[in-house]
C-alpha cells in the first residue's frame, strides 16, 4: 500500500466500550472502508489505528461515533496522524491489561431481541436456555471482577466453552465475538430448584426447573429466584392468600410490592403509560416503573395497600422471560430479603435467610459478583422524564461527570438512610449502588465491600473523603474512621443542592427548595424543609419552614401522631384536644404527654421538616396515626388527593427577625384540623394541603430569585418525590419565568447525596477553603 493519499490514525476510545461489541464494530467498519490496522482493549478503554486512503479513514472515524453499538456509551475519542507502515489486513489482538485502570463498565442490560427470538426458537441449539446472551445483553456489572472486561476477569471464568461457542466467541462477524458470558445448555450455568434446606427438588413432569418453578409460583408458593443482581421472592399477584403470605414472612406489612408483567400490553392493563413510560419500560435497563394504577382486580389488594400507583417492570432476563409465559399472568418480584436488610446474592446466604420465607429456589451456578437491587423510577406526566427514586441495576456504574474535576481522588459517602457512595477520579464520578438503611449490619458491610469493589475496579485510592455534617450518621463515622485522608464535611441540603447543579452541569447560583426529613444543620438543630441560595461551592440558608418540636425524638417519625400534636400545640398552644379522628389509637394520656413534650422542648428537638409537616397533616386526617416505612404516611396523602376545588389554604410566606423568608403552615394546620372535624371529606383535605404547600414554596422562591436577581429555581430532597407536589410547584415556577432544575438521572432523595457531597468537595478542593453554612460563598 502506497503512503501517496494515505493515513494512519491512532484512536483511543474512553466510556463505556467493553463488553458491548465495540471492537466487532470497529472490525466491521475498518473492513466496510477497507482499512488496514488493528483494534484492542486496554485499562483506559479501546485502542485502535486505522490505515487506508485520506477520504476513507475519516468516513470510519464519522461512522466509529454515529453508528457505535447500542449498549456502548462514548465519553471521548482522541485521535493523531501516525506514520504509515503499509499494512494488510485490519486485526482484532489481544486485549492489554496492567496500567491503571479508567475503562467504564458498562451496566447489565435486558435481553435483546436476537437472543429472544433464539429463546422460542425449538430448532435453536439454546431454546429455552435461561442463560442466553451476546454482546449486545446480559449479565455485565453483576459479573464482572476486574478490568479490562475479559473474561477471566469475571464470574464466568470458571466456565470453559464448547467449540460452538468458542467459534462464536472468536469470529469478528459473530453477534457473539467476545461476548464474555457467552454459553449454552453444554458448557454454561444451569439452573436448579432447591427446596429450603438446599436439597435438589425432583421436577416430576416438567420440561426444566425454570417450568417446575413457574408451576409453584402458579398454584400459590413462594419462589426465591436468583436473577442478574441478586434474589427476589415471587409470587402470584393475583392470590391474595399468596401475597398475604409473602408480607408476612417478610415481615412488610404495608410497603408496596413490584410486579413483572410479560409484555407491554399487560402493563397497560395495570398502569397508566405514556409514550416515554412505554420506552423506560422497554429499553436495556428494564427498570421498576411506579405508574398510576388502572382500576383492575386481577391483581390482589394487598399488593400495594392503599397505593395510587403500582410499579411495573418487564422481563430483563432469559429466565424472567420463561418464568412469566409459563405462569401467564403478572407475578408479584420483590426483593430477596427480610425488611431492612439487603438483597441476598450468594446461593449459601440466600437459602439461610431465605429458607423462613421461600418454599422453593430457583437457583444457578453463574455467581454474582455484586449485588443490585432494581432501578425505580417514577411516571411524572406533563411532558417529564420520569423520576428517579433508585438508582441501581441498569444504570450502575455508568459514570456521571462533575462540572468540576477534583483535584485528588474522592471518595463521597453519602447518608444513612437510601444510601449510596460516590467514587470521583477527575470529572468522572462512580456513584454506586443503592445500598439501603445503614443502620442493619448486614447493609452496612455491604456499603464497605462495595466502596472497597469500586475502589479496585475503577483504580481510586481516595486521598480525600466527604461527608455528611451529622456526627451519628454511620457513614459519617466510615469516613472519619479511613486513615491517611483528609476529610470534608458537606451539610445535608447543600449536597442536595449541588447533586441537582451538578447533574445538569451547573457552576452558577440557584434558589433551592430542599424539601425532606431529616438533615443536620450548621446550628445543631433538624433542618428539613430549606430554602438556599447558592451553588456547588457555597451556599446560605435563605428560608426555611416553620420550626416545631418532634415529642419523643426520632419515636415522632415512627409515629406521625406525635407531629401532629406538635403542630397543633404549635398553633394554639398549651395542651390542644386530641382530634376526633385519632382517637381510636392514641391514648388520651399518650397525647397530653406528646403535648407536654412539645410544649417543654424536653426530649423534643427542634425541626423544619417539611417531611414531618406532611406526616403531621396525614395524621389529622385519620390516614397513618404510625408508619410502617419510610414515607409511607406521606405517600398515602398523596394517593388520597382528589380534585382541587378551588379554595385554598392560608399557607403565609413571612420574612422573620433574622432576614429568613419562613412557610408558616400554622395556619394551615389549624384550619385542617378544623375541616377534618367538621367532615370535609380528606381527599379534598389532601388536595388542598397539596395545592397550599406548592403555592407558598413557589411564592417564596419567587421572591429570593427577585431579591437575589436569580433566574434558575431547583426543587430536590425526599419529599419532591411527590408527584402532585412536584408538579404543582413546577408549573407555578415556569408561570413566573423561572427556569426550573429537578433531578433527572439520580434519586431527589439520599440516594443522590453523595453525587453532590463529590460536587462540593471538588469545588472546596479547588477553592483551597472550605465552603461555609450562612455565607454566600458561591
Amino acid at each position: 500500500m502506497s503512503d501517496v493519499g494515505v493515513r494512519r490514525v491512532r484512536a483511543r476510545v474512553t466510556g463505556t466500550v467493553q463488553g458491548v461489541g465495540f471492537r466487532p464494530h470497529v472490525h466491521r467498519l475498518a473492513h466496510l472502508h477497507r482499512l488496514a490496522g488493528w483494534v484492542l482493549n486496554d485499562s483506559n478503554g479501546v485502542l485502535l489505528e486505522a490505515e487506508g486512503p485520506v477520504a476513507a479513514v475519516e468516513r470510519f472515524l464519522v461512522d466509529l461515533e454515529s453508528e457505535a453499538p447500542p449498549l456502548a456509551e462514548i465519553a471521548s475519542i482522541h485521535r493523531r496522524e501516525i506514520p504509515v507502515y503499509g499494512q494488510r489486513g485490519f486485526a482484532i489482538v489481544a486485549s492489554v491489561a496492567g496500567t491503571e485502570p479508567s475503562a467504564f463498565v458498562s451496566a447489565d442490560a435486558a435481553t435483546c431481541e436476537d437472543c429472544l427470538r433464539e429463546l422460542n426458537d425449538p430448532s435453536d441449539r439454546r431454546f429455552r436456555y435461561p442463560f442466553i446472551n451476546c454482546t449486545n445483553c446480559g449479565p455485565r456489572f453483576s459479573i464482572v471482577a476486574g478490568i479490562p472486561y475479559d473474561r477471566p476477569l469475571t464470574t464466568m471464568a470458571t466456565f470453559e466453552m464448547c467449540p460452538r461457542c468458542q467459534a462464536e466467541y472468536d469470529d469478528p462477524r459473530d453477534r457473539r465475538f467476545h461476548a464474555q458470558a457467552n454459553a449454552c445448555p453444554e458448557c454454561g450455568p444451569a439452573a436448579r430448584l432447591l427446596s429450603p434446606s438446599g436439597e435438589r427438588v425432583d421436577i416430576g413432569s416438567a420440561r426444566d426447573p425454570v417450568q417446575a418453578a413457574a408451576e409453584a409460583v402458579a398454584r400459590g408458593e413462594i419462589v426465591a429466584i436468583k436473577g442478574l443482581g441478586g434474589f427476589h421472592l415471587a409470587c402470584r399477584a393475583g392470590s391474595a392468600e399468596a401475597v398475604e403470605k409473602l408480607r408476612h414472612r417478610k415481615h412488610r406489612e404495608n410497603k408496596p410490592f413490584a410486579l413483572m408483567v410479560a409484555d407491554l400490553r399487560a402493563a397497560h392493563e395495570l398502569v397508566e403509560l405514556s409514550t416515554a413510560d412505554e420506552q423506560l419500560l422497554l429499553s436495556a435497563v428494564r427498570p421498576i416503573l411506579v405508574a398510576p394504577r388502572r382500576p383492575d382486580e386481577t391483581v390482589a389488594a394487598a399488593v400495594a395497600p392503599r397505593a395510587q400507583d403500582l410499579g411495573v417492570m418487564l422481563p430483563y432476563s432469559p429466565l424472567h422471560h420463561l418464568l412469566l409465559a409459563e405462569i401467564g399472568e403478572p407475578m408479584v418480584l420483590t426483593s430477596g430479603n427480610v425488611s431492612d436488610e439487603p438483597i441476598a446474592y450468594r446461593d449459601e446466604d440466600a437459602l439461610q435467610r431465605l429458607s423462613g420465607i421461600a418454599d422453593f429456589f430457583l437457583i444457578h451456578d453463574r455467581p454474582i459478583q455484586t449485588r443490585t437491587d432494581d432501578s425505580v423510577l417514577r411516571a411524572v406526566g406533563a411532558g417529564r422524564a420520569p423520576l428517579m427514586l433508585r438508582r441501581s441495576r441498569g444504570y450502575v456504574p455508568h459514570a456521571l461527570e462533575l462540572p468540576l474535576a477534583a483535584q485528588r481522588p474522592l471518595l463521597a459517602c453519602g447518608g444513612d438512610l437510601k444510601s449510596a457512595f460516590c467514587l470521583v477520579k477527575s470529572r468522572s464520578a462512580w456513584v454506586g449502588p443503592h445500598i439501603g438503611d445503614l443502620a442493619e449490619y448486614r447493609t452496612l458491610r455491604s456499603y464497605m465491600d462495595g466502596i472497597a469493589h469500586f475502589e479496585d475496579l475503577f483504580a481510586v485510592a481516595p486521598a480525600v473523603v466527604a461527608h455528611d455534617l451529622h456526627p451519628d450518621y454511620r457513614s459519617t463515622a466510615y469516613a472519619l474512621a479511613r486513615a491517611g485522608v483528609s476529610t470534608i464535611a458537606v451539610q445535608h441540603h447543600h449536597a442536595h443542592l449541588a447533586a441537582c447543579l451538578a447533574e445538569h452541569g451547573e457552576l452558577g447560583r440557584a434558589v433551592g427548595a430542599i424539601y425532606d426529613g431529616t438533615g443536620f444543620g450548621p446550628d445543631g438543630t433538624i433542618w428539613g424543609g430549606e430554602l438556599l441560595v447558592g451553588g456547588i461551592a457555597g451556599f446560605r440558608r435563605a428560608g426555611r419552614l416553620w420550626a416545631v418540636r418532634m415529642p419523643g425524638g426520632e419515636r415522632a417519625v415512627r409515629e406521625p401522631w406525635r407531629m401532629a400534636c406538635a403542630w397543633l400545640t404549635e398553633t394554639v398552644g398549651g395542651t390542644p384536644a386530641l382530634p376526633e379522628a385519632l382517637a381510636g389509637e392514641v391514648g388520651a394520656a399518650q397525647w397530653r404527654a406528646a403535648a407536654q413534650l412539645a410544649g417543654s422542648g424536653f426530649a423534643a428537638p427542634l425541626t423544619t421538616s417539611a417531611g414531618r409537616l406532611f406526616d403531621a397533616v396525614a395524621a389529622l386526617c385519620g390516614l397513618r396515626p404510625r408508619v410502617h416505612y419510610e414515607g409511607q404516611a406521606a405517600i398515602e396523602l398523596e394517593a388520597v388527593c382528589g380534585r382541587e376545588d378551588g379554595i385554598d389554604y392560608e399557607l403565609p410566606v413571612i420574612d422573620d427577625e433574622n432576614g429568613l423568608l419562613v412557610l408558616d403552615a400554622r395556619p394551615t394546620v389549624a384550619r385542617i384540623a378544623a375541616d377534618v372535624a367538621v367532615g370535609v371529606p380528606v381527599d379534598v383535605v389532601a388536595a388542598r394541603f397539596h395545592a397550599a404547600v406548592a403555592k407558598a414554596t413557589a411564592t417564596a422562591i419567587v421572591l429570593l430569585a427577585e431579591r437575589n436577581r436569580l433566574e434558575t429555581a431547583v426543587l430536590t430532597g425526599g419529599v419532591f418525590q411527590n408527584r402532585r407536589l412536584l408538579s404543582e410547584a413546577v408549573r407555578r415556577l415556569e408561570a413566573s419565568g423561572l427556569r426550573v432544575l429537578v433531578p433527572e438521572r439520580l434519586p431527589p432523595n439520599d440516594g443522590g447525596l453523595s453525587y453532590g457531597q463529590a460536587a462540593v468537595a471538588a469545588a472546596t478542593m479547588a477553592a483551597a477553603t472550605p465552603p461555609k453554612a450562612g455565607f454566600d460563598v458561591s
